[in-house]
This record gives C-alpha cells, sequence and structure tokens, in this order.
C-alpha cells in the first residue's frame, strides 16, 4: 500500500476524523466518563503508519489528543478490554506496546511487524481544562467584578503624580504589600487622578488595579527601568485592571526612534504582558504608545478585555495592539484599537520552540471591535502560529484605513496548525486588501527550524462581509504540497476601487474551498460546489458537548 508523507489526516467535520482516501474507517464510538472517541484506521505495515506521526502531532492538540496507539491486528489482549469497558466494538485485537516520549505526549507503538496495523486515536475533552463554548461565543458568559476586601492607594507608599518623579519603587513596594492579602479575598491599588511616572512594575494574583478617571501611568523612557527578561520558552493567576476612562501611556517614540536606528540590542517591552495568569479582567482603559505590544496575554486562560482603547501612530513600528499568545477562554469586546502593524493579533509561538512548547491558542471570541493598521493588518492570525489555533469566533469588526483587513500568515517550518475559525458580520472601509493568506511569512528565530515540518490551515469560514474602496479582494498563497483546505467564503460584497480591474481583483495558488454569493467573483480554487467541510457557528457547540 503506497503512502506519501504528509496529508493522511483529515478532517470531515471538527469533531470527526477521517482515514486515508484508500483506508476503511473501523470504528467511531465514544465513552461516556472521560468523553472520548475513538477512531480506526487500517495500514498494511508499520512503517507506513509511523511516517503519520509528524501529522498526527500537528493535529494533536486541535483535536485533544491525549496519545496514539498502533496495534498490530494478530495481537491478542487490549482490544479485548477495550471491549470489556465499552469503549470498543468487538474485536480480537491486542498488542504489547513500549512507550515512546515525544513532547508533552507519550506514543505507543510495535517493535516491528509485518502483520496490519491499526492506528488509535484517543480524542479527550479534558475537564479540568474548563473549556466553555458554544455557538454564541466566551464572551457571552459574564462574570462579575467583585469588590477587593482590601484597598489602598498608590499616595501611601510616597508616589507623587506630578508626571516627573519616578514612582516605580512606590508601585513595586505598593505590590509587595498587597500580596499578603491573597489570600484574604485579594486586594485593590488605587490610583487617583494624576500623572504617574514608572518603570516596570509586576502585578500579583488576587490584585485589582484600578485607575481613576484622568488618571495617567507613564512608562519610563529610562531603558534601565526596563528590566531584561528571560525569552519566552515558546518564543499567576488573579489578576484585574479595571478603570474609569484611565490611561497607561508607554511612550514609545523613543523605542520606536531606537528600533528604527537599529540601536537596540534587546527586543522593546510591552505595555501590559500578563504570563501564566488565569482570571484576567482588564477594562474601560486606554493604552497609548506601546515600545511594542500594547496587551500581551501570554500562556493564560479566562481573560476578558472590555472597553479598551489602543492608539499608537500609524508609523510607529510593529506596534500591535492586542496579542492573544498561546491562551484559551478568552473575550475580546467593546474595543477600539489603531496602531501602526496588526490590530488583533492571535499567536501561538514561533517553529521549533512553539511546537515544542505545545499550547495553542483556542476558544476566544472577540466582537465589537473597531480596527485600524495602516501597515498592517486589522485582524491577523499568525505567523507565529506552531503551538496551534483553533476555535475562534470573530463577529460584528468594523476595519478601515488598513493595509489588510484580514490575515492569516504561516511559513515552511512553522508547523502547528489554524483550524475551525469563524469570521462574520465584518465591515471594511478604504482597506488595501481585503483578506490576504500566505505560506511565505519567511522569517525564523534562527536556523533551528525543519523546513520539512508543514503548517496546517483548514476550515475557515468568511461570511457576511461588506467592503467598501477596496484596492483588492483577496491573495491567497498556501505552500506547495501544502495546500490551504476548507476555506469557505459567503455573503461577501466588496466594492472594488475603480482603478483596479475586477478579473485581478483575486490571486489563489494551492488553496482550496468553497464560496456562495461573493462579488466580485472568486477563483476557482474557491468555488468547490459542496459545502459540507465548511467550519460553522453550529460546530462550536458540538466540539463543547464533545
Amino acid at each position: 500500500m503506497s503512502y506519501d508523507n504528509r496529508a493522511k489526516l483529515h478532517t470531515t467535520s471538527p469533531t470527526t476524523l477521517s482515514c486515508p482516501h484508500h483506508h476503511k474507517p473501523f470504528l467511531l464510538a465514544a465513552a461516556d466518563s472521560i468523553r472520548s472517541r475513538l477512531f480506526l484506521c487500517f495500514s498494511s505495515n508499520l512503517l507506513p503508519a509511523l511516517s503519520l506521526l509528524s501529522r498526527l502531532v500537528q493535529l494533536q492538540q486541535h483535536f485533544g489528543l491525549r496519545g496514539f496507539l498502533l496495534l498490530p491486528l494478530s495481537s491478542k489482549g487490549l482490544m479485548k478490554r477495550l471491549v470489556s469497558v465499552g469503549i470498543c466494538g468487538q474485536s480480537s485485537f491486542g498488542v504489547a506496546l513500549r512507550k515512546w516520549p515525544f513532547g508533552s505526549s507519550v506514543f505507543l507503538f510495535l517493535q516491528g511487524t509485518d502483520t496490519a496495523i491499526v492506528i488509535l486515536l484517543l480524542v479527550v475533552v479534558d475537564a479540568d481544562r474548563g473549556i466553555r463554548s458554544d455557538a454564541r461565543g466566551y464572551c457571552n458568559y459574564k462574570r462579575s467584578l467583585n469588590p477587593r476586601p482590601h484597598s489602598v492607594t498608590i499616595t501611601e507608599f510616597g508616589a507623587v503624580g506630578d508626571g516627573v518623579t519616578l514612582n516605580t519603587v512606590a508601585f513595586q513596594n505598593a505590590v509587595f504589600y498587597l500580596r499578603s492579602f491573597a489570600d484574604k479575598g485579594g486586594a485593590q491599588l488605587y490610583v487617583p487622578k494624576g500623572k504617574w511616572l514608572t518603570g516596570s512594575f509586576n502585578l500579583t494574583s488576587h490584585l485589582t488595579l484600578f485607575l481613576e478617571k484622568d488618571a495617567v501611568i507613564i512608562g519610563s523612557q529610562d531603558s534601565s527601568q526596563w528590566p531584561i527578561v528571560e525569552p519566552l520558552p515558546s518564543y499567576g493567576q488573579g489578576q484585574d485592571l479595571p478603570g474609569d476612562n484611565g490611561t497607561i501611556d508607554g511612550q514609545g517614540l523613543v523605542w520606536w526612534e531606537w528600533f528604527n536606528s537599529r540601536t537596540l540590542n534587546y527586543s522593546r517591552p510591552h505595555v501590559l504582558e500578563l504570563v501564566n495568569s488565569t482570571d484576567v479582567f482588564v477594562s474601560n482603559l486606554t493604552f497609548l504608545n506601546s515600545p511594542a505590544w500594547s496587551i500581551h496575554p501570554v500562556y493564560c486562560s479566562n481573560i476578558d478585555i472590555q472597553n479598551i482603547t489602543v492608539y499608537a501612530s500609524f508609523d510607529s513600528p510593529f506596534t500591535n495592539g492586542i496579542v492573544p499568545d498561546s491562551c484559551s477562554n478568552m473575550c475580546i469586546e467593546d474595543c477600539s484599537i489603531e496602531v501602526g502593524q496588526d490590530g488583533i493579533a492571535l499567536k501561538s509561538g514561533w517553529d521549533n520552540y512553539g511546537i515544542a512548547f505545545d499550547r495553542p491558542s483556542t476558544n476566544i471570541h472577540i466582537r465589537k471591535v473597531h480596527l485600524q493598521a495602516p501597515l498592517g493588518s486589522g485582524l491577523a492570525f499568525g505567523s507565529e502560529m506552531s503551538g496551534g489555533i483553533s476555535l475562534i469566533y470573530v463577529e460584528n469588526l468594523h476595519i478601515d484605513n488598513s493595509l489588510t483587513g484580514i490575515s492569516f500568515e504561516t511559513a515552511l517550518g512553522r508547523g502547528g496548525f489554524i483550524s475551525s475559525i469563524v469570521i462574520s458580520n465584518v465591515e471594511m472601509e478604504n482597506v488595501h486588501e481585503a483578506f490576504w493568506f500566505t505560506g511565505n511569512s519567511s522569517s525564523h528565530p534562527d536556523d533551528q527550524y525543519d523546513p520539512d515540518i508543514l503548517p496546517v490551515i483548514q476550515q475557515i469560514t468568511l461570511k457576511n462581509v461588506i467592503g467598501t474602496n477596496i484596492s483588492t479582494a483577496g491573495f491567497f498563497s498556501g505552500i506547495d504540497n501544502d495546500p490551504f483546505t476548507a476555506i469557505c467564503l459567503s455573503n461577501i460584497t466588496l466594492s472594488i476601487s475603480s482603478d483596479h480591474d475586477l478579473p485581478f481583483s483575486w490571486s489563489c495558488s494551492n488553496v482550496s474551498g468553497y464560496s456562495e454569493s461573493v462579488f466580485p467573483s472568486p477563483c476557482s480554487n474557491l468555488t468547490s460546489n459542496s459545502s459540507h467541510f465548511c467550519f460553522s457557528l453550529d460546530d462550536f457547540t458540538t466540539l463543547a458537548d464533545a
């Protein structure tokens, strides 16, 4: 039985897997207590089955795979055991296994055999992940911000709000003091009206940082006030930052000048970076002039970002707005973002580092957001997506005065996946390229990446989009022998600027998908006569119940 080394496993819907076309599905069943699915495919011998492993790794987290079993048809016992506990149908298969550690998973496979092999995929939705997803989206799960039983004001620690006095030590001492209340219901640090100059300081668990109206936290332009931190391995708990229209100003101009002049020895800082945090609430604040990214939650879960304004001048280099990075269970809503690069950019690690760290961005809901990105994309996925990005629901966007409206970027060597995405109800105005999909975002952190590790881009639905004064409708360029698949366009009307020809408003290569009610008419690659593979809002409910 012949094999090539890729595209062996694909999806027919988000909750089922399908065998290669020449294999016959053996079983698809569910176990009630662990909410599992088992899926078996036949293969003629061990080596072709092992060649699937790199592909399976890429899809591991998208389907919640806890491991793989390769079973010889001639073995006895194990499959009988599966039958006895009600997980599997009748079978006389069994196996002697040895363990092979691979990243965070354990793969079980046989020593050599000439008999047929069965690939068993155990799919688990972990209860302890606390995934809350349905067709309505995560933003519909509202949580209340409980008042903290203890509160102090930053002036109690010697801070002066004159815009000149450096208050780094005052903020650090205040946070250190408030740590003692973490097991007593937490505490609030209150920042009154004034201009509070400070360097970098860390928040703590169970802390509310509250900015009064007209309170402005100003980032110091003295680089010594920004300590150097270790790089994130892919490239806390209970923190709240509500406010009454307070402002955090990163004073990024000097950092932009250093960046453009190539005089920086390290990466630029972000205004707000949340690492390994759970239950984070950021609301009613303005973020100005970040040296790099304004809000960067990384390895976080249960995050609400609401009523936020982000601004950096259009010529500020690579100043992204909100960057969810390897995060889960997140809501971004009622925000206005105008920055130099990407308004909202979803990421999950870079090349082999992101693959090894193995944490996706998933179950993220974005709605009612206004985006401007004159030199970037209003909404971006990637290009750092090696840990995977999936189950993203975006609705009610307004994107204007941007280079690109919505972009998906990846590259050879990235690995990972972008899958199960729905973007609906979008207005675009004065956008050069409405949709940008590319597999040629070729930057890499170093030369250690493996160009043979290919990304998976599939099941992306774009629907209900109206665009005016659009220069080009769409650019879709997948990777040779690694096409982007199940790209679905529905009810899209783009008014192309008069100085551009309609026949050339789409460009497509190495991509396939479906379209209906799209003007101007898309490439033939995107005109499949069936929509059965398209990801839809109903699938969010299906996955949540799996």
